[in-house]
């Protein structure tokens, strides 16, 4: 059996070296008027040829997101980008608008089509119909079980096929909740959503559609309020060889608006899982480490959700918290660190890296950005570890979270 794709997201130019060096064999990125994560940093022309470099060098796939729903002032402003957009070297476009299919197979035509998990393609006669228009993947709804895909993969066994295994989940079919839209003014299909079904409603104790008397969508309360829209994260990380047998080309991390230690560790935890490693049960561990919500393997198996619910009324948790990362040596023993939160002198500081589990960092001391010793290093402000541990660049900083 070949071995599956692990794609990894990248919202900035950081997230990709790190999905990159973390074992990604493809990353997913987005330009910045176009993409579906609008508040990911996403990339700018200026960082145009070190994405050419880092794809190059590390012999990886890029795919560029194109998946928004365009308006007719968008798809202006697409022809006018024509130029710009061919000069990244993406692999495939993934899209959920059909109406860009011409445009794109015109002027694009050495680039694969892949189809956004925004259009909901859940069969097979959808699945064979966006093969003929000219799409080599299908990126397939959240809904579908494995037995869905597998269904599909046998009546359309040339279409490749790819899922999310891990990250948020949408309580609406992917990219279609309206919710956002009418209480904030910020509209979901448009990569602009304020993550609304997060928020705590009043409802009453149930749900019932007027000429449905007596037909009650049950609601758990907690204290006043209850989350029924709220769903757990997706973690299918226990089930590589499931989706793997399902026949599945490609299986496909979420979180391009999340922290670099978000994208590699659990960049790392898949690619342990799918490459058998002796020692993936501790990497597969970490990721209890990363911020997240209770998980869930969602519509996987169909047949354990009538046993446990999807919906969540708890936020993230996570067992560290993200420092920062090493950019490199600037002398024997002084790393130089890119500081995401505060780090005090007297923290228990561990340092991860693509083979390194966890390594703790003893007798280390904090400089500031004249090398003089400090008690703490602030985000925003150049800062310095001295320490006789081994640090590499890339390496990322973590301490035991406070809860």
């Amino acid at each position: 059996m070949a071995s599956i794709e692990l794609l990894s997201p990248a919202g900035s130019l950081e997230k990709l070296k790190v999905a990159y060096d973390y074992g990604a064999d493809a990353a997913y990125m987005g330009l910045r008027e176009f993409s579906l994560r609008a508040n990911a940093e996403n990339f700018s022309d200026n960082e145009l040829e070190e994405a050419k470099r880092l794809k190059k060098e590390k012999g990886k796939k890029l795919y560029g997101a194109l998946n928004i729903i365009f308006k007719e002032s968008q798809l202006d402003r697409l022809y006018e980008m024509k130029e710009d957009i061919a000069k990244w070297p993406f692999d495939a476009f993934i899209i959920s608008d059909i109406g860009l299919v011409p445009f794109l197979k015109k002027n694009f035509p050495e680039r694969e089509l892949h189809l956004s998990t925004q259009a909901s393609c859940i069969n097979s006669e959808s699945a064979r119909m966006y093969y003929s228009l000219g799409f080599k993947r299908v990126i397939l709804g959240r809904e579908a079980s494995l037995d869905d895909i597998k269904r599909i993969k046998d009546r359309v066994p040339e279409l490749e096929l790819e899922a999310f295994a891990h990250g948020a989940m949408c309580m609406s079919y992917s990219g279609r909740c309206l919710l956002s839209q009418f209480l904030t003014k910020r509209s979901a299909n448009q990569g602009d959503c304020s993550h609304t079904c997060r928020w705590k409603y009043r409802l009453g104790y149930y749900l019932e559609e007027e000429e449905r008397e007596g037909e009650h969508f049950p609601i758990e309360e907690y204290g006043d309020y209850t989350t029924i829209l709220s769903s757990k994260d997706l973690n299918m990380v226990n089930h590589i060889e499931e989706l793997e047998r399902a026949g599945l080309s490609s299986l496909k991390i979420e979180g391009r608006m999340k922290s670099i230690f978000y994208v590699a560790t659990i960049t790392r935890a898949y690619r342990k899982a799918i490459d058998r490693d002796k020692d993936m049960d501790k990497y597969i561990d970490a990721i209890e480490d990363v911020s997240h919500r209770e998980f869930t393997t969602a519509f996987f198996f169909p047949e354990e959700r009538a046993e446990s619910s999807n919906i969540t009324d708890k936020g993230y948790d996570g067992r560290r918290k993200f420092l920062g990362s090493i950019k490199g040596e600037i002398e024997p023993g002084i790393f130089e660190v890119d500081i995401k939160n505060q780090i005090k002198s007297d923290d228990k500081i561990d340092a991860i890296g693509p083979e390194v589990p966890y390594l703790q960092i003893k007798d280390f001391r904090l400089l500031n950005e004249s090398l003089e010793e400090t008690e703490k290093l602030d985000h925003g402000k150049k800062g310095f570890i001295k320490s006789r541990t081994k640090l590499k660049k890339g390496y990322i900083l973590t301490k035991i979270a406070h809860r």
